[in-house]
């Protein structure tokens, strides 16, 4: 038995749109090297979009990668992730499976107060493959609490959980504030575990468990991703009975040429002259250049470092992109104003941290709760409005999504 495990594609995750179109490539290079190998079926691990219902152009070309899959009879399995799953149930990944393109293995139902998952039976193989989805603010861990886990670990044979939640034994330092379950809520006995949700590489074997991988994201979503990580991952998995083997392939879309400038104590002409002097050393042809830009500048704004002409520069040595981050960047005159540099991603939960509780949300118990649906309505909002839908249809369904998050009726006009 031989499949193909991706996880957190994040299909449409950059603004820019010469990455955004890098993230599907890696996604059309990791289905093709599915069929390459000949793998029996491929494994997805949550977030194949970065949102529940992304942009039809993109859809299109993900479907169409799909149905190459298909028309070699090596089908896809999934679990939705925090990112493209829905709590209104409106999300591309039904329509995916309603087309034949991808199997939803989360499946299950409750008896006696205990989730019981149900097994999907890969035709080919016999794989006994299920999973739990990935929900935003580890919303799935009362699904793992509640989780049958004696009736899974009894089953025989080959199998397979497919999760995307982090795990608290194995998180990293750097990741210790990410939500997380405990390793003793995954059921036992599994001969693989198909992880994803945490952005990190992992392989692990686990006495009485299995082996446990994380992959990390098929294509970094961040500048700090491709900075640390520089490529995206998947793992192609042989296993039988007896043994299992497993070879990680690397997706390298574009070398990652990463600068890193000082600006303490320089002007902010110094700054630009720094950096124009490293691009005429640099080979940057074809590269994603990546501009950090840190410290308080001598004398000068930041809009003095005169970026307009740093980016045409780079054009004309052919760099694939310019991608620049000043977040951790003052100048004198404005020293006076903190700056407490991070991800965007920890300056949103900074702010909802701190203005919580100026409203009551109905459906939160306590201030944590209301941090989860916060961060929920966020990511509801920020769909797009699709292509066809009306003005009207648009507001509709962020109603009756923002309505779903806070368990109170949708009255429509």
């Amino acid at each position: 038995m031989r499949f193909i495990h991706i996880a957190d594609c994040h299909i449409g995750a950059w603004r820019e749109e010469k990455m955004r179109m890098l993230g599907v490539q890696a996604f059309q290079q990791a289905i093709q090297k599915a069929i390459n190998e000949d793998a029996d079926f491929v494994i997805i691990a949550g977030d194949l979009f970065h949102t529940a219902l992304p942009s039809l152009d993109l859809v299109k070309q993900v479907v169409s990668a799909l149905k190459k899959l298909k028309d070699q009879d090596i089908p896809m399995y999934f679990v939705p992730g925090s990112h493209d799953y829905s709590p209104s149930g409106k999300t591309i990944l039904d329509v995916i499976e309603e087309a034949g393109l991808g199997k939803n293995v989360a499946r299950g139902r409750v008896e006696d107060e205990k989730l019981c998952l149900k097994f999907t039976v890969d035709n080919k193989t016999g794989a006994k493959l299920t999973g739990i989805l990935g929900k935003r603010s580890m919303l799935e861990k009362a699904y793992y609490e509640n989780l049958n886990r004696e009736a899974l670990e009894a089953e025989p044979g080959i199998k397979i959980f497919i999760l995307h939640t982090a795990i608290e034994e194995l998180k990293p330092v750097e990741l210790s504030g990410v939500d997380s379950c405990t390793l003793s809520l995954l059921p036992k006995n599994f001969t693989y575990y198909a992880a994803g949700h945490v952005h990190y590489r992992l392989e692990k074997d686990i006495e009485g468990y299995g082996k446990l991988i994380y992959p990390g994201p098929l294509f970094p979503d961040s500048i700090k991703e491709l900075e640390e990580l520089v490529h995206g991952e998947i793992v192609l998995v042989e296993a039988d009975e007896v043994s299992l083997k497993v070879e990680k392939i690397p997706l390298l879309m574009k070398s990652v040429v990463a600068l890193s400038i000082d600006a303490n104590g320089k002007t902010a002409m110094e700054v630009k002259q720094e950096i124009l002097d490293i691009f005429e050393k640099e080979d940057i042809s074809n590269c994603i250049v990546i501009l950090r830009i840190s410290g308080t500048l001598d004398s000068g704004k930041i809009s003095d470092i005169n970026f307009k002409q740093i980016s045409l520069i780079s054009e004309e040595q052919e760099a694939y992109t310019l991608l620049r981050n000043t977040s951790g960047l003052v100048s004198k005159e404005f020293e006076e104003i903190k700056v407490n540099p991070g991800s965007a991603e920890e300056i949103e939960e900074q702010l909802i941290s701190e203005h919580t509780g100026q409203i009551r949300l109905p459906g939160a118990a306590d201030k944590k709760e209301e941090i989860a649906m916060v961060k929920r309505l966020m990511q509801s909002w920020n769909a797009e409005k699709q292509d066809g839908e009306t003005i009207n249809d648009y507001e509709k369904r962020m109603k009756e999504e923002a309505a779903a998050i806070l368990s109170i009726e949708y009255i429509g006009a």
